[in-house]
């Protein structure tokens, strides 16, 4: 599919539930007691794999329009599925199911399309071990992985050496039915989507902060959980895509409305709004535990900026659509501390590397980042065709730089955007046509 500049982007829209928040929500409410209904959830793949995977495992879950209703197992838990669980492209879905279903006492392998099959489980595997799950992944530590989770794990306290919103939660959801105290302990804070869920269905949690940064969450179990009825706000993480969009494509003034805003999940807007983009945040409010807002994005004069590594853990997921940004700025942006993104759907800093140069951007690659010296606004060269390598926001990224491009910019397959962000095109052009 072919982009190419045309019309500003004007008016306002709304874009998917967030995904992280969709992820965990579903996982709480299937081993609550009682009927948890959950509106705005997330419409993409990964979530419907996550979805999927919980009813084979013995979880009712139906949902008419935007409304899901998921009918807790509670103290009875999961059950063991007929057969493999095919988890498609949601790395989430792996992760954050291999520690749910440790301290189970069922067998589960856990399957993937041919990009997740590719991605690391050995860090989620390693610590789930040592509660007395037996894990058996294949070679190199990927997918398939067969887990036989243990009825009576053990506590433990897990020091992560590595931050990782994903590994933190896959321990915290074992934790829920291991007697005793358990903790985790991570170096930099990373998004809480699951601490603040933990609170709201009821689980016994505590977290402390210390002095550099990092975070340890306590849980004591097993843990009684409560339906409850949640509103999945906004994704941050797809309002990117469209808020970028607005910034580098002249005479664009959008709103986006009902974004989650948690200060664990805003690295982005921060780092856009340092480059003096104009990203305003307006109407905050609280929903269900989460702070939420409509976000404004108009067109702006971008300056290149070098990203701390603190700050990396609030952007991980942002950094292709980051490098849009720096590709029409003035200057050279730098980004250090990358590395994950070499783990994610594709090789993210390659991938973003060899696009931006068949595009027409200096870019200079490291084994951690990237290097990019931008068009200080001026329409880039564009006229290539871009491998998606199915990954989402290798898509979406691309799809948006090719908004401000001399020639079009060609996305082999756009199918990939559908994980995460189904309506992607249709919002694009819907705001330009406004």
């Amino acid at each position: 599919m072919a982009f190419r500049s045309g019309r500003p982007l004007i008016g306002a829209t709304r874009v998917p539930g967030d995904k992280s928040i969709s992820h965990r929500a579903l996982m709480l409410a299937a081993i609550a007691s009682g009927r948890s209904r959950i509106t705005g959830l997330s419409p993409g793949g990964d979530v419907r794999s996550t979805a999927d995977a919980l009813r084979q495992m013995g979880v009712a879950i139906s949902n008419e329009g935007d409304q899901w209703t998921v009918e807790g197992r509670g103290e009875a838990g999961l059950s063991e599925p007929p057969g493999p669980i095919d988890l498609g492209n949601s790395g989430t879905s792996a992760r954050l199911l291999m520690g749910l279903i440790a301290s189970h006492p069922i067998r589960v392998t856990i399957i993937g399309d041919s990009s997740l099959s590719q991605r690391p489980m050995e860090r989620v595997a390693a610590p789930l071990r040592t509660i007395g799950a037996a894990i058996q992944a294949s070679p190199g530590g990927t997918l398939p992985v067969t887990v036989e989770g243990q009825g009576k794990a053990m506590p433990r306290h897990h020091r992560l050496a590595i931050a990782s919103a994903q590994v933190k939660s896959a321990l915290m959801l074992a934790a829920l039915r291991t007697p005793g105290t358990s903790s985790v302990t991570e170096p930099v804070a990373t998004r809480d989507h699951s601490e603040r869920l933990f609170d709201r269905f009821g689980a016994p949690i505590s977290i402390e902060e210390d002095e550099a940064g990092g975070r340890t969450i306590t849980i004591t179990g097993p843990a009684a959980l409560t339906a409850q009825d949640i509103r999945v706000p906004g994704d941050p993480s797809s309002a990117a895509f469209l808020a970028v969009a607005a910034l580098i494509v002249p005479g664009s003034d959008i709103f986006i409305r009902d974004v989650c805003i948690n200060p664990l999940r805003t690295g982005l807007f921060e780092a856009l709004r340092q480059m003096g983009g104009d990203i305003i945040f307006v109407d905050k409010k609280m929903v269900d535990g989460e702070p939420v807002a409509n976000i404004r994005a108009r067109h702006s004069r971008l300056s290149a900026i070098d990203i701390a590594p603190q700050k990396v853990p609030s952007m991980i997921d942002e950094f292709p659509i980051f490098f849009i940004a720096a590709a029409f700025a003035d200057g050279t942006s730098r980004a250090r501390g990358l590395r994950e993104l070499r783990v994610k759907e594709s090789d993210r800093i390659t991938a973003m590397a060899d696009g931006l140069k068949a595009i027409g951007v200096d870019v200079e690659e490291s084994e951690d980042g990237l290097a990019i010296t931008g068009s200080g606004g001026g329409h880039l060269r564009g006229g290539a065709s871009i491998a998606s390598r199915l990954d989402h926001r290798i898509a979406m990224s691309f799809a948006v730089a090719g908004l401000h491009c001399d020639e079009a910019v060609t996305i082999d397959s756009m199918m990939p955007v559908d994980t995460s962000f189904p309506g992607f095109i249709e919002r694009l052009r819907e705001l330009q046509n406004a």
